[in-house]
């Protein structure tokens, strides 16, 4: 009765999970929440319903765990003594998140100062261009191993304090607070008790020096960022503070942080360098594990803090993905093709291949490892005889397509040949998608038995923290392997395939105008 419990923190919705010493989930709870589209290419999040849905589904969760069928037969027992042992004991909280996106809110109070702005949203990408106009990329690129865009979160931070009135002033005057959503959130957990974030998430800032591990002081005055509104940066794995009482009855500690990619990588325990992972969420993040220094890459991928311990950081090389399964989402939702995202598979089955329809889904521009913010959605190869099949079948292939282009940088970076891709998330529960993704990137698709490895890896940094497992090893002997989709294409058939895709990619970008 004794359990880790895991708040993760999504882009689409915020999830609970109670984590056994098995590293099996017990109970879960989850809370979808608006997305708020303001004009074409913003995307922001209402940083309170956030943190609402967040606290509901960590109650849900624990209130789910807590009526189970043996806890409740024990309490029907007269032995109190043995009832109030068999209570669920939660030993810590470990805190995963949709990393970038961006809260600015006021000390005193509490209340954020707008909506947050969104990783996905692009409305600084001028900003961006006339950083790099001015020569730079260069240094940022080397003091924070990331690409210069609208993606992280300076920009979005420096819109905020100019765009919102008087909100510089205040800053300056240090009524102000900036955080990523582990910030917001462990903010709101210990009622305002702990200003923190974790390295992991302090790397995807562009004002995080990840070789001195220090908010970088010329990064700061390159984006007009005050330091007063910036957070402790700790340890992923650590005590940082304690729950309100109010909360959860009793004081939980906070033990564990990460942003979502490192968290899956920590728990489909790639803990060794060369070993690699693929998230295949709203959207696709691919990271492979390239031990105690940082790698700057060639391919334009980001080089970026895996997760940091009492023994020592753990660096990673990065691709990013915009559109996964939001992909799938917009066939749902916009194109209204499909009445759920489970539909997905079977329609795209139906027929034996795509018919030469290509959806290039840059929907909010084009990541790695073409980073093109002007890029736009295109489907392109349409004729009389394509039907919503072929362009189910084109989306799952656009998934794969998309993240065979970031294993091909990532080899090339590594300057080693990767043995295997390890794969978690909602979508990779999608045996179709997962044979395209070892097809188009010609190496095994390894799937584990516990797809929530987002989730895990939070527990996991909770509970080394707390002393729930004794270390890395005993976490890595728990990973098991699900199902192995090995590839079956020649090479001249994936060679064609990765042709036509890129020739698509290029009638895609640079369309929107800066």
């Amino acid at each position: 009765m004794r359990y880790i419990l895991a708040l993760d923190q999504g882009t689409t919705s915020s999830r609970a999970m109670l984590f056994d010493h098995a590293g099996m989930v017990v109970a879960v709870a989850q809370a979808e929440f608006a997305q708020i589209f303001p004009q074409p290419g913003w995307v922001e999040h209402d940083a309170l319903e956030i943190w609402q849905s967040q606290l509901k589904t960590a109650q849900k969760c624990l209130k789910n765990v807590s009526n189970q069928p043996v806890a409740q037969s024990i309490r029907a027992q007269a032995d109190t003594e043995l009832v109030a042992k068999s209570k669920p004991e939660i030993l810590g909280i470990g805190i995963t998140n949709q990393r970038e996106t961006t809260v600015l809110w006021d000390r005193q109070t509490g209340q954020p100062l707008a909506n947050a702005i969104v990783w996905q949203d692009r409305r600084t990408a001028g900003r961006c261009d006339a950083l790099r106009d001015l020569g730079h990329a260069g240094l940022i690129q080397q003091k924070t191993g990331l690409v210069l865009d609208a993606y992280f979160s300076a920009t979005k931070l420096a819109w905020l304090l100019d765009n919102v009135p008087g909100a510089r002033a205040r800053a300056d005057k240090g009524e102000l607070a900036f955080g990523t959503m582990d910030s917001w959130l462990i903010w709101n957990l210990t009622a305002g008790k702990a200003h923190v974030t974790d390295a992991s998430n302090a790397s995807r800032t562009l004002l995080f020096n990840i070789h001195t591990l220090q908010w970088d002081d010329a990064l700061l005055a390159l984006f007009n960022i005050p330091a007063s509104v910036l957070p402790t940066v700790v340890a992923s794995s650590g005590v940082v503070g304690h729950t309100d009482a109010s909360l959860f009855g009793s004081p939980i500690p906070i033990a564990g942080i990460a942003g979502d990619q490192q968290a899956a990588t920590f728990g489909q325990a790639c803990l060794k360098p060369g070993m690699a992972k693929n998230t295949y969420g709203t959207g696709c993040f691919m990271l492979m594990n390239t031990g105690s220094q940082p790698v700057i890459s060639q391919n334009k991928l980001l080089s970026t803090v895996g997760w940091q311990l009492d023994t020592g950081t753990t660096y990673c090389l990065e691709g990013s993905v915009f559109m996964g399964g939001a992909t799938i989402q917009w066939l749902r939702d916009g194109l209204q093709i499909i009445q759920s995202a489970a539909e997905v598979q079977a329609l795209a089955q139906s027929v034996p291949d795509s018919g030469d329809v290509y959806l290039v889904p840059a929907f909010t521009g084009l990541g790695t490892p073409h980073w093109d913010p002007y890029a736009r959605g295109a489907m392109l190869g349409l004729t009389r005889g394509t039907t919503r099949a072929h362009i189910a079948r084109a989306a799952l292939e656009a998934i794969a397509l998309q993240s065979a282009d970031v294993f091909s940088a990532m080899s090339q970076d590594a300057r080693l040949g990767l043995k295997e891709l390890r794969v978690d998330g909602g979508a990779s529960a999608n045996d179709l998608l997962m044979q395209m993704q070892a097809d188009f990137s010609g190496v095994p698709v390894v799937r584990p038995k516990v797809l929530e490895t987002t989730a895990l890896g939070a527990a996991y940094l909770a509970g080394l923290a707390v002393g729930f497992w004794s270390g890395v090893d005993e976490i890595a002997s728990q990973w098991q392997a699900d199902r192995r989709f090995e590839p079956n294409i020649s090479l001249d058939e994936r060679a064609a395939k990765l042709a036509r895709w890129h020739k698509a990619l290029a009638r895609a970008g640079d369309w929107a105008d800066g």
